[in-house]
């Protein structure tokens, strides 16, 4: 595993999570997503930063991430959902 790909992999759910920020992002109720947002791109810069000490990923957190992402996220808008997942597919 390269760290330089889990790098990557970080930066671009947060780029996600700030055009998602940008543009306005509703929930899939139809609500502002931007506490959900803000939340996230705390949890991604934290976790970001550990992962690259350790070299791994916290998968519990991961699943936990994903699943709480999915319960709000617009199905029409799932690029979020699939960074998320080249984090996940960066480490072995």
């Amino acid at each position: 595993m390269k760290l330089v790909e889990l790098e990557s992999a970080f930066d671009t759910a947060l780029r996600h999570v700030q055009r998602s920020i940008s543009s306005g992002m509703k929930t899939s109720g139809g609500m502002s997503a931007r506490p959900q947002l803000e939340t996230l791109e705390t949890e991604l810069r934290r976790e970001r930063a550990k992962a690259l000490e350790l070299g791994i990923v916290d998968r519990e957190w991961f699943q936990k991430t994903v699943r709480w992402v999915v319960e709000w996220v617009p199905d029409t808008d799932l690029t979020l959902v699939a960074a998320l997942g080249r984090i996940v597919r960066a480490v072995p």
